[in-house]
């Protein structure tokens, strides 16, 4: 490639950095458990809420999610339900075996799924069977948590959820949660996950009522009753691969006040020890991210090389032809990045010397997009604890 090509390229990408650091909503500043707060009020004071726990084969981290759970320090009435969906690993038998013999056993309930319906995704066809079960013995709370079978939940995250949720008249909320990062491969992909995420969905945007951009993480998601019912209930979304976007999309298109956060005190159990268990996560809802949008995949790939293969080739080309112009373009490119990644890294215990390792890392999530693409085209697209949905499944929203 001719030098004044890639001089050409190294500017855009300097160029793009520069306009993602000033106007993409200061996507990059971490700040973790904002809604975190030590007070706590009478019983008599706080509202009703109910988990709900879709569980398909979630055996090895359900024991410990629904502990952390029945150990919450909510002074309210405060129950939950895990819904076990068809599991075959004695996720169920887990669940309970956690909380027997505890003084907070009776916070836990535990129903067998109904069969998948025509037109749902799995989850939420577990989460509905849940609220159903809810609605049907206790009644309607005033606010509902679905939370996932493999997240830690800190003692007093319900509380403060609650607490930020009633201050701020919020309609849901939500945490990205701390996700594990001790292998390898997820201290290479993991922090890069959350920062392409915010990114995509800046948090200060998703949090602006004037904005469209609305985001929410599935493993953690309060949300009201009122504005459950207002959109119709889960049946509303029956259909979407990324069911947390699309909850929260509806909330907020109807009127409804949302807010996301990340936390490190709450936190996720799954491991992804091999970068196979890291590509089938993301392949599962690349392309549905995407609007299955075969040219929105080559758009979103040419991004990702302009933002961060360029700089580091760039760079590295300039300083072996000793040029020292097209190095210094690198150069450029490359400290932008890694001062945008920088926040991440902290957030997770890394040196900011790893963020020279993000063009790596992003390259494997193009990888990983434009695989997301072929699964969807040979039908294989958003499969899934042996369930596999179609293109038609769950549209993007943003």
């Amino acid at each position: 490639m001719k030098r004044s090509l890639w001089f050409a390229l190294s500017l855009a990408s300097l160029a793009a950095w520069g306009g993602l650091l000033l106007f993409r909503g200061e996507f990059w500043r971490v700040g973790l458990d904002e809604h975190h707060c030590e007070e706590e009020s009478e019983a008599a004071h706080q509202p009703r809420v109910e988990a709900v726990v879709p569980a398909r084969d979630e055996a090895e981290t359900v024991g410990r999610a629904v502990s952390s759970l029945a150990a919450q320090r909510y002074a309210g009435a405060f129950a939950i339900t895990l819904v076990d969906d068809d599991s075959s690993d004695g996720t169920a038998h887990e669940a309970r075996e956690a909380v027997a013999g505890r003084a907070n056993r009776a916070r836990l309930s535990v129903i067998a799924g109904r069969p998948l319906r025509a037109g749902w995704t799995g989850k939420l066809n577990a989460l509905d069977a849940g609220v159903e079960a809810v609605l049907r013995e206790r009644g309607a709370p005033a606010y509902w948590l679905f939370t996932d079978a493999d997240i830690a939940h800190d003692p007093s995250n319900l509380a403060s959820l609650v607490a930020k949720a009633r201050r701020e008249r919020l309609d849901l909320a939500s945490l990205m949660v701390r996700l594990r990062s001790r292998s390898g491969w997820e201290r290479l992909l993991v922090p890069a996950f959350v920062f392409f995420f915010r990114k995509l969905y800046p948090f200060a945007w998703a949090n602006d009522p004037a904005r469209r951009t609305a985001a929410a993480a599935g493993g953690c998601v309060l949300v009201s009753h009122a504005a459950l019912e207002r959109i119709g209930g889960l049946g509303a979304i029956a259909d979407r691969l990324i069911d947390d976007c699309a909850l929260a999309a509806a909330v907020k298109r109807d009127g409804g006040r949302i807010w996301i956060g990340m936390s490190e005190r709450t936190t996720s159990l799954r491991a992804y020890d091999s970068l196979d268990a890291l590509w089938t996560m993301v392949a599962r809802t690349a392309f549905t991210q995407l609007d299955h949008s075969y040219p929105l995949v080559a758009l979103a790939v040419g991004g990702m090389v302009l933002l961060y293969a360029v700089p580091a080739l760039t760079l590295l080309g300039g300083a072996l032809a000793r040029d020292g112009t097209l190095a210094g373009a690198g150069a450029a490119g490359t400290a932008l990045m890694c001062f945008a990644y920088a926040p991440t890294l902290r957030a997770y215990g890394e040196h900011p010397l790893a963020a020279l390792a993000l063009p790596a890392a992003a390259m494997l999530y193009a990888a990983m997009t434009v695989d997301s693409a072929r699964r969807h085209l040979s039908q294989r697209g958003g499969a899934w604890k042996g369930r596999t949905y179609g293109a038609d499944a769950g549209r993007a929203s943003a």
